[in-house]
């Protein structure tokens, strides 16, 4: 258009500028001055450019869409979770001074503390599959729990009071699963098990093997563990004392799952009996209504390898024993086995089982459902150690693999009654 036929007015032109060419334009900028900075005040700037480098590098990840290559060693934080819960429990995140009830929606995190009451007991899952059951007036402090690119894990929880069972799984090479007791701090292997007491007002700090094996670390001393092997120290002591543990009995009857019939009356007398143990003057038997014994029905002390227990009601029971010597030491707990008293009138009755919709925590998947009173629940083949009083159910399996995963659960009474149900999940 000509000059003499051109309207007078404002006459507008833009161009189009992207928001990643702005973010370029902006950290270039930025890294001048930076450089500026460091060639007059080299000192000074030295970790801020560290600093700058680190995050310039993080947004131009964002801005870019660049992602960490394989076998970057980048770690990512992860949650443990509660999978069972009996009495008093609570919970004390990192971030927070504010001490919560626990509960099974709480996700754990590093720096969270779990504290339990006289007849409280809490049993928490990380997603390497290592649990801790946290006993009676007991506090414990996820000191960390993380993994990188490589599906290595890092799990470290401190005992700060009271006694700890714990268990590892199958975890990748160059995974870590320890324990922190005193400033002791326990390794443990793939698939082992070990018990770990701390008493800071009696200075007595003990773990205890009981299956697999580990190495326990304390200032310059390392200590080898193998089964029933267990180390001792005190504060004051700067050496480790190490000795063999006593072995449990093995129970034998009621076995584990046994139904145990009445024929009409309300209640009935049980014969327990478990293999005798040498040196052994004495023995501890503990009858529960739950797995983790957060509270007792029976605690008595005999002098032969069985004894008759009266006037027990319906219901499901667990049972432990412990052998004891002259000196009063005290073995570690057998196995615990799960009995169940049914009246024989019953043993008709259909078995109901009813999922919630499950919940996915990464690899993790969170079970839970409701069943028949009583009833015994497995969920791709392991049993879910807690079916409350009212057959609700709560269950975390171990990580599972990446791709379609099915999801078993099986409920199953002491007569034979079975409900199974099977559910397709994509793991990502």
């Amino acid at each position: 258009m000509s000059s003499e036929t051109r309207k007078p007015g404002y006459h507008i032109a833009w161009k189009a500028v992207s928001y990643r060419s702005v973010a370029l334009l902006v950290m270039a900028g930025a890294a001048v001055v930076l450089i500026g900075i460091r060639l007059t005040f080299p000192t000074f700037s030295e970790n801020s450019l560290k600093a700058a480098e680190s995050l310039a590098s993080r947004a131009l990840q964002r801005v870019a869409g660049m992602s960490p290559t394989t076998g970057s060693g980048v770690t990512m934080a992860q949650q443990a979770h509660f999978t069972a819960l009996d009495g008093t429990v609570r919970v004390k995140k990192g971030n927070g001074n504010t001490w919560v009830g626990a509960d099974y929606n709480i996700p754990l995190e590093k720096g969270d503390v779990v504290q339990t009451g006289s007849e409280g007991m809490a049993k928490v899952v990380f997603n390497d599959g290592t649990s801790y059951t946290v006993k009676q007036d007991s506090l414990i402090v996820i000191e960390e729990n993380s993994a990188n690119d490589q599906q290595q894990t890092n799990v470290a929880v401190a005992v700060s009071t009271g006694t700890v069972d714990l268990s590892t799984a199958t975890y990748s090479l160059g995974s870590k699963s320890q324990v922190i007791v005193a400033g002791a701090t326990a390794s443990l292997s793939p698939q082992s098990t070990a018990q770990v007491h701390n008493d800071p007002k009696m200075d007595q700090h003990e773990i205890l093997m009981k299956k697999g094996s580990g190495e326990v670390t304390r200032g310059t001393e390392t200590v080898q563990l193998a089964s029933w092997e267990k180390v001792s120290f005190q504060a004051s002591e700067t050496h480790m004392e190490k000795a063999k543990g006593t072995g449990p009995p093995t129970p034998i009857s009621p076995a584990n799952m046994a139904p145990i019939f009445t024929t009409g009356d309300a209640t009935k007398d049980v014969e327990f009996s478990w293999t005798p143990m040498a040196n052994a003057v004495g023995y501890r038997l503990r009858i529960s209504r739950n797995p983790y014994f957060s509270s007792t029905l029976v605690d008595k002390r005999v002098n032969t390898a069985d004894v008759s227990v009266t006037s027990l009601g319906e219901g499901a029971y667990y049972w432990v024993v412990q052998s004891y010597e002259a000196s009063g030491k005290e073995s570690i707990e057998s196995e615990k086995n799960r009995f169940t008293i049914i009246s024989k009138g019953k043993q008709g009755d259909a078995i109901d089982l009813e999922l919630d919709p499950f919940i996915q925590h990464g690899h993790v998947i969170e079970v839970a459902g409701k069943t028949q009173v009583g009833a015994r629940v497995m969920v791709n083949g392991r049993e879910v150690p807690m079916v409350t009083s009212d057959g609700t159910f709560h269950y975390f399996t171990p990580p599972l693999a990446a791709g379609e995963a099915v999801i078993t659960v099986t409920a199953q009474t002491a007569q034979g009654g079975v409900n199974t149900q099977q559910k397709k999940i994509i793991i990502q």
